[in-house]
């Protein structure tokens, strides 16, 4: 089960506690890190909080 809360302004899951980077953008100088939350689920199959997400990136 995928659970968490995300709102403008706060972002939390108990996943935080297991990994620094865990969804959104993140950078590190001139590195750039892109975690997606998925689509699909691994044991339990429900969400709650966190939607399922699909991403496309252009780069220019």
């Amino acid at each position: 089960m995928q659970f968490g809360i995300d709102i403008p302004g706060f972002k939390w899951s108990p996943v935080e506690y297991f990994y620094k980077e865990w969804a959104g953008l993140y950078q590190k100088e001139h590195q750039y890190l892109y975690v997606n939350r998925g689509y699909g689920f691994i044991g339990y199959q429900g969400r709650l909080g966190v939607l399922p997400e699909i991403t496309s990136i252009e780069l220019v």
